[in-house]
């Protein structure tokens, strides 16, 4: 891989009539417009590491001229030296070269990523302290530092390495944070480089099917796997009919023409496939995890999507995806492998879905309308939401009232530490309990895994 040569001052380093950029916002000029900003030059900083040393040195000057004693003088006069020299010395202006290197560009989630960050100095000046950070992704948790602070002689390489551990989604890096000292310390250069090499880890988990989904009786006219009321070609008896010519031989009941000499057909249960779109709670108030070491409830709810929808396309349903948050994520149902590809790389990567949440303004009601309007008219909704406040519930609501059977899988954040938390606990169960009440279909899922809550919510569905 090949790496990015440019000054710490700015991508590239120079302007047009070869001042530095870093000179020049250092000097109050105009910096070059074309750098985007995470990559303009701060400049040249006083640290303040030597803020007042004239002045205390002043003090045994003074002392030895009142006393007359020269040694006093001599030391006064070698601090009043040094901080005259930390006053007038620069801060250096390096030319860089930043590479990085992923140990596995594409992990799973879990796996740790060793990352590697080499820098070398391709000026003709020894970097006296030199101090770098790397632009870690905030939702990537890091092993060991992402710092080095090192002294760096022309054309030495430097190397920094830490490791990261992948959770689910398209990470972009930021530009690496470079500091750079003058041998007194009291002047600094500061700028945001961007490093050449790898620049973005993509963790996208594979699709896994958890036990059978069990799903209303809203259907297309596609055969499938959800028992309707309509009696045709099916596996579970639904009702005889006077015999046809054409029907079938092994559909006639010949039990019944031994007995009484008549010809019937039995009729089975119609199978047919359902459309069905599975849309996940991602809102900022729904990164909540009960502790700091379980995974938030956005994360359990793309969890969630991730065994249903390979499930339902198993069983031969049209399935598409959506997010209940800021940005536009909306997937139209489909089959087929491709289909469950993008379904696959949605999940993993669209950033209504990230790990993190996003800063960008959402308004539900809008949101509500325009999912109304995409929705297919015989979809039914699996609605993965912690149920953390009133809305979320009125979602459920409207969209079962407007004729979409939904179906709600409730990845549940609360803890009962403290009295607010209890509260809030409360409050989510009559959430629950009021859909509930309403004839929709509510699955709290704890600590137990998602197949297990499945199995038990299909039992007890099917009573």
């Amino acid at each position: 891989m090949s790496g990015r040569s440019t000054r710490a001052g700015g991508n590239g380093g120079a302007t047009r009539d070869g001042r530095s950029s870093t000179d020049d916002a250092a000097n109050g000029r105009n910096v070059p417009d074309g750098l985007p900003p995470q990559l303009r030059p701060k400049g040249i900083v006083p640290t303040g590491r030597w803020a007042g040393m004239a002045g205390l040195a002043l003090i045994p000057v003074a002392l030895g001229v009142l006393l007359r004693h020269p040694p006093l003088v001599l030391a006064g006069a070698v601090g009043v030296a040094f901080a005259a020299y930390a006053r007038g010395d620069t801060a250096p202006d390096p030319e860089l070269t930043l590479e990085r290197e992923l140990s596995e560009p594409a992990p799973d989630p879990g796996d740790e990523v060793t990352v590697t960050l080499r820098v070398r100095n391709d000026g003709d000046r020894v970097l006296p302290d030199l101090r770098i950070v790397d632009g870690v992704p905030a939702a990537l948790a890091t092993e060991g530092s992402a710092r080095l602070g090192t002294a760096l002689r022309p054309g030495r390489t430097a190397t920094l390495r830490y490791t990261l551990t992948a959770v689910r989604g398209a990470h972009e890096f930021d530009p690496v944070h470079v500091v750079a000292r003058n041998p007194s310390g009291s002047r600094e250069r500061d700028a945001r480089v961007a490093a050449g090499g790898a620049t973005t880890l993509r963790c996208t988990p594979e699709l896994e099917a958890s036990t059978s989904l069990p799903l209303r009786g809203l259907t297309t006219v596609y055969s499938g796997r959800v028992p309707t009321d309509v009696g045709g070609a099916g596996l579970e008896f639904h009702s005889t009919r006077e015999y046809r010519h054409g029907d079938p031989a092994k559909r006639v009941n010949w039990a019944r023409y031994a007995r009484t000499g008549e010809l019937s057909t039995l009729q089975f249960r119609e199978e047919r496939a359902a459309t069905v779109v599975v849309c996940v709670d991602a809102r900022r108030g729904s990164y909540l995890a009960p502790d700091d070491e379980s995974a938030n409830a956005v994360e359990r709810g793309v969890e969630a999507a991730s065994q249903a929808v390979p499930a339902l396309l198993d069983g031969g349903d049209r399935v598409g995806v959506a997010a209940f948050g800021p940005g536009d994520c909306l997937l139209e149902p489909g089959v087929g492998d491709d289909h469950a590809a993008r379904v696959r790389d949605l999940l993993a990567t669209h950033p209504a879905l990230a790990p993190t949440p996003s800063d960008e303004r959402f308004l539900p009601t809008s949101w509500l309308r325009r999912f109304r309007r995409w929705l297919p008219a015989d979809a039914q909704v699996i609605f993965c939401t912690p149920l953390t406040d009133d809305y979320a519930a009125t979602v459920a609501r409207r969209l079962d009232a407007y004729g979409h059977a939904v179906t709600v899988i409730s990845p549940d954040p609360t803890a009962d530490d403290t009295p607010g938390r209890r509260l809030a606990r409360v409050e989510r169960a009559n959430r629950v309990s009021g859909l509930r009440s309403a004839g929709l279909r509510v699955l709290e899922w704890g600590d137990e895994p998602l197949a297990t809550e499945l199995e038990r919510a299909a039992a007890r569905w099917s009573r």
